[in-house]
């Protein structure tokens, strides 16, 4: 689906970037919906770093086309630096300036910052401000360039591993914040390697792989017709898992746990032959965003030439 020219806050379209004879990006398309937090996956390599790039203006296509915010981030790159924050996955900071100054020389790269909100998240991520980058570990300097994007009045945050470093505490923090970016309005670009953190986040997904975009969706649509799992306990198991017909990979363990894959349309006949055995603990998963993450990067089609 192509969003009309006004509603994408990101639009790329077959952006092509070689470096000598590898090709990073190989007619990479992708759209990013305005107020939409959408997450951008695919292991080391598969090109996300060199896109992220690209549209920060740090790096120029080869070929294709790429629009942020109404503007080219190569020939806009100030003006669109002022309308968005970027949080790397590896934060370098200023040895010599405290997390408060390197806060607040980056809102003022931004426009400025809104000191309530700065406030807020320096409590909130339990940061101290008056120590100096060097004195910083990784996750506390995780969480400097978090709060000078947060605290920024920015329409498009881009984060790559944004919690690398963080621990779980300040990862569920993380969340409520970048549900509060949604909420009111902001455009996010989330890549992370942690899919749990982006299947409870993103809108929409997109998976690299190979320099191009596979597959683009919401979580229910890249589900499709993925099976989902089914985990049981029976008291009455029965004699032969051949009654069971319409399991996939059924295993039965000698206490009665039975586990299985089933098809989606089938499973309510599923749980009426289930019922004939007495069934407790019952559980019906469908396929998280890893599953499927797997299923499309490693036993999908490969993308067309």
């Amino acid at each position: 689906m192509t969003l009309p020219a006004g509603d994408a806050a990101i639009r790329a379209t077959g952006l092509i970037k070689r470096f000598g004879a590898f090709p990073a990006l190989d007619g990479l398309d992708l759209e990013v919906a305005r107020g939409e937090v959408h997450g951008f996956l695919g292991p080391n390599g598969a090109g996300k770093s060199t896109t992220l790039r690209v549209l920060l203006g740090l790096l120029r296509a080869d070929a294709g086309s790429v629009e942020l915010l109404g503007g080219d981030p190569w020939r806009d790159v100030v003006a669109l630096h002022r309308r968005l924050a970027y949080v790397p996955g590896d934060v370098v900071l200023w040895p010599h300036l405290s997390g408060g100054e390197a806060i607040d020389l980056l809102g003022r790269l931004r426009g400025g910052l809104d000191e309530q909100r700065r406030r807020e998240l320096l409590e909130r991520f339990e940061l101290d401000p008056t120590k100096r980058g060097r004195q910083y570990s990784k996750g506390n300097r995780q969480k400097v360039a978090l709060v000078a994007a947060l605290a920024s009045d920015v329409e498009l945050l881009i984060l790559d591993e944004p919690t690398s470093g963080l621990d779980p505490l300040m990862e569920a923090v993380f969340a409520e914040e970048v549900a509060r970016e949604k909420a009111r309005g902001t455009t996010i670009l989330l890549s992370s390697h942690i899919l749990s953190e982006v299947e409870a986040l993103a809108d929409r997904v997109s998976i690299i792989r190979a320099g191009r975009v596979v597959r683009t969706g919401a979580l229910t649509e890249l589900r499709g017709d993925a099976q989902v799992t089914v985990r049981v306990t029976l008291r009455r198991p029965p004699a032969s898992l051949d009654e069971l017909d319409l399991l996939r990979s059924p295993h039965l363990d000698a206490t009665g746990r039975l586990t299985a894959q089933v098809d989606p349309a089938h499973v309510n006949e599923v749980m009426a032959q289930l019922v004939a055995h007495d069934m407790t603990d019952l559980s019906v998963a469908a396929a998280t965003l890893e599953e499927l993450f797997m299923e499309h990067y490693f036993r999908g089609p490969e993308p067309g030439r």
